[in-house]
C-alpha cells in the first residue's frame, strides 16, 4: 500500500510528462503501482472494505460478552456450539475495532506543582538479599512534586506504625512538608472512600496536622496523577537492590539514603537541573518541621514470662528476672524496644530485631541465670 506523499510523486512526475516505467525507476516501486495510482487520479488512499464475519454475530456477541464477564474464550467456546465459522482472533480483533470490553485510552496528561504544593507516598513490595536471604520487603518513597526530590526505605512489615515512621523520617530529611500528601486509594493511610472522598484514619489525620499538611488520594485508575512517586519504584528495584547484598536492615536502610543523596545531587537532563538545585527553590514553601517531635512508637503492655522474656510480634526481649510476672509497658519504636517498669526506664532498652538481623531473629541477651 503506497502512502499520499508516493501516491502524489506518482500523478507530479505524470503531470511533468514521465512514463511509468520512468516513474516507478525513479521512486523504485513496481510498474503495475503505478498504474494503479494513475488510473485512480487520486491522492488519497483508498479504504479497503474487507468483510467481518463477525459482525452477523454483533447481538449474539453483546449478550455473551456480558454473561461471562468479559472472557471472550468462553464467548467464543459459545458462538461456535451456535453455529459460529470464525477464529478466536477475529473475535477479539472485532472486539478491539468496535471497543466492546474496553474504552480507548486517554491521553496522559501532565500535572504542573508549585514549589510546596504537593508531595506524594507510596509503597510497593520488592525482594532484597538481607543476610543470605532472598527477602520480601516494603519500599517506601516519598517524592516532593515540584523538585522531584526522593526519600526511600524498606520494611520487613507495613502498617500505620511504619507509615507515620517512615514519613516522620522523611519530613525530617527535607527539613520540612509540602501542603498536601498525595497516597492511593489501598494505601494504609485511608480509613474509607476513595478520591475526593476519601477519609484518613483519625491517627493518620493527627500525624498529618502535627507536620501541617493534609492527605489527598486520587480518584480510582487516575494512576497517572501518582506518578511522581510511582516511577522512581522500578530505579529502586533494577537501579539499588538487584544484584546487591545487604548485612541487615539497618545496613539496607542507611545504603537507601545513601542513594538518596547520589540521586538528589544527580544532574537530570529532564528537570535540565539536579534536584538538589530545584529543592533549593522549594524548601521556603515547605510547612517548618515542629518545634517538637515525639518519637513515634507502637505501646504495648506485656507480663514477663516465667522465663524472663516479654513477647512482641512473636519475637522475644529479655527483662530482669526480677520482674517476672510483672506487667511492662513496652514502646516499640523504629529501632529499639523500650520496656518501661512504671514510668522508669530503668536501662530496659533493646535494639529492635529486625534491625540487627532475620525479622524474626532474637533480640537481646537472655536473662541472667537464676
Amino acid at each position: 500500500m503506497l502512502d499520499e506523499a508516493t501516491r502524489g510523486a506518482i500523478l507530479k512526475l505524470h503531470e511533468q510528462g514521465h512514463g511509468s516505467r520512468a516513474i516507478a525507476k525513479a521512486l523504485g516501486i513496481a510498474r503495475a503501482s503505478v498504474r494503479c495510482v494513475l488510473d485512480s487520479g487520486q491522492i488519497k488512499v483508498p479504504v479497503i472494505e474487507r468483510a467481518q464475519l463477525a459482525e452477523a454475530w454483533r447481538d449474539q456477541i453483546l449478550e455473551l460478552h456480558g454473561r461471562y464477564q468479559g472472557h471472550l474464550g468462553r464467548v467464543h467456546e459459545a458462538l461456535i456450539e451456535r453455529g459460529a465459522r470464525f477464529s478466536y482472533p477475529a473475535l477479539t480483533a472485532f472486539c478491539r475495532r468496535h471497543h466492546i470490553g474496553r474504552t480507548p485510552p486517554r491521553p496522559a496528561g501532565r500535572y504542573q506543582f508549585a514549589p510546596g504544593q504537593e508531595m506524594q507516598h507510596d509503597t510497593s513490595p520488592h525482594r532484597a538479599q538481607i543476610a543470605g536471604v532472598m527477602t520480601r520487603v516494603h519500599s517506601a518513597s516519598l517524592v516532593l512534586c515540584y523538585s522531584r526530590m526522593i526519600f526511600f526505605q524498606h520494611y520487613p512489615q507495613w502498617r500505620r506504625f511504619e507509615c507515620k515512621a517512615f514519613l516522620s523520617a522523611a519530613i525530617a530529611y527535607f527539613g520540612g512538608a509540602a501542603a498536601h500528601c498525595m497516597v492511593d486509594n489501598a494505601n494504609v493511610v485511608v480509613a474509607s472512600g476513595t478520591g475526593a472522598t476519601m477519609i484518613p484514619a483519625p491517627e493518620m489525620a493527627a500525624f498529618a496536622e502535627r507536620y501541617g499538611f493534609v492527605f489527598i488520594a486520587h480518584e480510582k485508575g487516575d494512576a497517572n496523577r501518582s506518578a511522581r512517586v510511582e516511577a522512581p519504584f522500578l530505579r529502586i528495584e533494577r537501579g539499588f537492590l538487584a544484584g546487591e547484598e545487604f548485612q541487615n536492615w539497618t545496613d539496607l536502610n542507611q545504603r537507601a539514603r545513601q542513594s538518596c543523596d547520589a540521586w538528589n545531587a544527580r544532574f537530570s537532563r529532564k528537570l535540565h537541573a539536579s534536584r538538589r538545585e530545584l529543592f533549593a527553590t522549594e524548601r521556603a514553601h515547605l510547612r517548618p518541621l515542629p518545634f517538637y517531635l515525639p518519637q513515634v512508637y507502637q505501646l504495648y503492655t506485656r507480663i514477663v514470662d516465667a522465663e524472663g522474656y516479654v513477647h512482641v510480634n512473636r519475637i522475644r526481649y529479655s527483662a530482669p528476672y526480677r520482674l517476672i510476672g510483672k506487667a511492662l509497658e513496652v514502646r516499640e519504636t523504629i529501632e529499639r524496644v523500650d520496656l518501661y517498669d512504671g514510668a522508669a526506664l530503668r536501662g530496659l532498652s533493646r535494639p529492635r530485631a529486625w534491625c540487627a538481623g532475620h525479622p524474626r531473629s532474637r533480640s537481646g541477651a537472655p536473662p541472667p541465670a537464676r
